[in-house]
């Protein structure tokens, strides 16, 4: 029996992926440097990992995201990403953030929700004008690294089928591209044959999705080739975040060395494996640790799962693994100190599920495995974080709520022109989503304050100051909407977490959400209630100040959770609704302080959305469910917005509807206004404001391409249900980069306007 993980954490103890590239970004540093660190980031992880695992991921590492990376092996780059006078690194993340000079103008390329998790990947473009030329620096690099440490690794790469599942074809379909993928993909198992590489960890977590029988043939056709090339490479299939019932018994006839099956998301494997056996010649990677939740393992059922599976092969070919990448959680809990004793014992992160693993091998190589330390140890944790909850927990009741809790009294349109009346916007009304640029002066008041160094009053003054000055700044714009600028937030989840009971924030818990951005995901163990109101004081400030109308911004339930890590013996349905009540609270003070527009953002709406569709409704019924149950209590006259981003939305727009919303902000631009044609039926009702403009890059967009998209969008969206906003939130840009592109948008609806009464 031997140990592995799918991946490791990338960042870092101390986010020193995350600084080093934010001070390249900056132009701070150059690229040696960021080689330099990351090198040694890579090293330092290899040291951590082999005290604990004996098969070590090796490629598991990105600077940015290991879809990019596989692009950009690949060659599947439109040229002139690549035919240009940039550095290799210039180009290389001109793909994922754009790049904007006098002679370059590059766009960022677009992101998307991995599976259903909280991390983004970068979308591939399959065009007719691609590179196509393989590019093996940074994979020869890492396996450098790798073997100089002399230490037992697989390669891991995503494989082709997952690859082109996830792709966007600019042209044809995904299936026309098989042949150029497929002839660079071998170009690549031969790099890897001259290095001599034992064992290569091909991912295909798009096994775990609905198939239908073209994508099981396209899967074999694919596989028939590669496994050709091998080679004296032992190819492990890498599945997770699922089962792969659609596709088990073509796994098991295909002439892998290895196969890895979830079993912690994948509960179905498990019946697969009794049902269908397993060939007891090829290794079996089982994934018992669960790579995407904080809480630890029980150690009596992860036992119990082995010995199940045991039954069908034999210890020599197990190999026990993370049921996913471990960049899903945070680092460790060692430095954490603010957590109570009783949860912080029932907590593993990264490192700690490294342990687990070592623990759970030890326990079936030792003596008298129920006496082990380490077995007590885990039991007792278990059952006084039983205790401790118990204690802390009082229930509120959700079992007996009044159906009219669900419902908003007036029809939408009967709504709209009361709200027409009581905010008398202009056409095409312009806005923001929500935050403005988090300035790193904001940054450390933030952290003086919470570090005693400057009094609440100090720190709520400076705070004041800023609102002060960005409500100046939007109406210098011309924006017709305003906000507040969110500068007391330090994340849209983890500020509302510190006000309400039974979730807690960590310290250190930083969790990679895409390239440099990271979040802290707070972690809910016991029963929520709002302990005290959450915006009101800074909202009523804002709207003392301007006497155009403030839009208040709360959190959905459904994020709060999805962007959270949730008790796993906790109903979502539970946690949502009990969150519902706590915004529903909140909302009632807003409206009745003369708020008049209060959005509620359900930004991660479809991140843990079943990757199968016969469990969609489930999930979908409570979400929307939670959501009206918040904000049910709004007046007519009060308009309530829900903004979301980050996802597909197209195939469940019909749930999104039941939401009876107001108006719709949305993602739309950097997806290439993907998601325009879905919405036909739905704007004919209801305002919607598709984002006509990516934030996600630091390129300012110029007047006549935002102009562009609002001329496509008016072909499917009534002028006067059209609102004019960004994608989305801009937090995470410089206010260099956040004006110059809201006045440009200002620029383009103005222009738009004048072309309308023209006509």
């Amino acid at each position: 029996m031997k140990t592995t993980i799918v991946g490791f954490q990338r960042i870092g103890k101390e986010r020193e992926l995350k600084s080093i590239l934010e001070t390249y970004f900056k132009g701070e540093t150059d690229e040696k440097k960021v080689l330099e660190v990351t090198k040694n980031l890579q090293q330092k992880h290899y040291s951590i990992m082999e005290k604990y695992i004996d098969i070590l991921p090796c490629n598991d590492f990105s600077l940015y995201d290991s879809m990019l990376d596989t692009m950009w092996m690949l060659g599947i780059v439109p040229v002139e990403y690549i035919d240009n006078e940039l550095s290799e690194l210039e180009k290389y993340f001109a793909i994922a953030r754009g790049y904007q000079s006098e002679k370059i103008n590059l766009k960022a390329f677009e992101m998307k929700k991995w599976f259903d998790t909280n991390y983004h990947y970068i979308v591939p473009k399959l065009t007719d004008n691609l590179y196509l030329k393989i590019n093996t620096n940074f994979l020869e690099d890492r396996i450098k690294i790798a073997k100089s440490l002399n230490i037992k690794f697989k390669v891991n790469l995503i494989g082709p089928f997952t690859f082109l599942m996830l792709s966007k074809p600019k042209i044809k379909t995904i299936y026309d591209f098989k042949e150029v993928i497929l002839s660079n993909y071998l170009k690549i198992l031969e790099f890897l044959r001259k290095e001599n590489i034992e064992h290569l960890q091909i991912e295909e977590p798009a096994l775990v999705f609905d198939l239908e029988k073209k994508e099981k043939k396209f899967f074999k056709e694919i596989y028939s080739e590669v496994l050709k090339y091998r080679g004296e490479i032992k190819v492990i299939l890498q599945t997770y975040f699922g089962d792969v019932r659609d596709i088990y018994d073509d796994l098991m006839q295909l002439d892998f060395e290895g196969i890895g099956l979830d079993f912690v998301s994948g509960k179905e494997n498990l019946r697969l494996l009794e049902k269908s056996r397993f060939d007891r010649e090829k290794i079996i990677v089982a994934g018992i640790i669960d790579g995407r939740n904080i809480w630890k393992s029980d150690y009596r059922g992860v036992v119990d799962v082995i010995e199940r599976i045991l039954k069908y092969t034999s210890q020599d070919n197990m190999w026990l693994s993370s049921s996913c990448s471990l960049l899903h959680i945070p680092y460790t809990v060692e430095v954490e100190r603010k957590i109570p004793q009783q949860i912080k014992e029932m907590l593993s992160f990264a490192v700690e599920k490294l342990s687990e693993l070592k623990e759970i091998k030890d326990y079936f190589s030792g003596d008298s495995p129920p006496k082990t330390e380490f077995f007590v140890k885990n039991k007792n944790s278990i059952e006084n974080f039983k205790r401790f909850v118990s204690e802390e927990s009082t229930k509120v009741e959700i079992d007996s709520i009044d159906k009219s809790f669900f419902n908003r009294k007036i029809h939408c349109r009967k709504r709209s022109i009361l709200q027409r009346k009581t905010l008398n916007l202009p056409l095409l009304p312009a806005t923001t989503i929500g935050s403005f640029p988090q300035t790193s002066e904001l940054r450390k008041k933030r952290k003086d304050y919470r570090e005693g160094r400057i009094t609440k009053e100090e720190y709520e003054d400076f705070i004041k100051g800023m609102i002060k000055e960005v409500i100046k700044i939007q109406e210098e714009i011309g924006l017709d909407v305003l906000v507040h600028g969110e500068f007391e937030r330090n994340d849209m989840v983890e500020y509302f977490a510190e006000f309400l009971t039974g979730v807690l924030t960590t310290e250190n818990g930083w969790v990679q959400s895409y390239g440099v951005r990271v979040t802290k995901p707070p972690i809910i163990y016991g029963n929520i209630r709002r302990k005290e109101s959450m915006t009101l004081k800074w909202i009523t400030y804002a709207q003392s100040l301007t006497e155009k109308p403030m839009k208040a911004i709360l959190t959905g339930p459904i994020t709060i959770i999805n962007w959270s890590f949730v008790r796993k013996d906790i109903s979502l349905k539970d946690v949502a609704y009990q969150i519902a009540f706590a915004l529903r609270e909140e909302i009632d003070e807003l409206q009745k302080a003369g708020i008049k527009i209060i959005q509620v953002d359900e930004a991660a709406l479809r991140e843990k959305l079943p990757l199968r569709r016969s469990e969609w409704k489930e999930y979908l019924d409570v979400a929307i469910n939670a959501f009206k149950l918040a904000t049910s209590v709004i007046k007519p006259e009060v308009q309530l917005h829900t903004h979301m981003c980050y996802s597909e939305f197209s195939d469940i727009i019909n749930y999104i509807e039941k939401m009876d919303v107001d108006v719709i902000t949305i993602e739309a631009a950097k997806s290439e206004l993907s998601i325009l044609n879905s919405l036909k039926k739905y704007v004919r009702k209801r305002q919607i404001g598709p984002g006509v403009y990516d934030i996600h890059s630091p390129r300012i967009p110029e007047v006549e391409e935002i102009e562009d998209l609002i001329k496509k969008i008016l072909t499917v969206v009534p002028t006067e249900n059209l609102w004019i906003n960004p994608d989305c939130g801009l937090k995470t840009r410089k206010f260099e980069e956040a004006i110059p592109s809201l006045k440009n948008m200002v620029k383009a609806k103005e222009k738009i306007i004048s072309t309308l009464k023209k006509v």
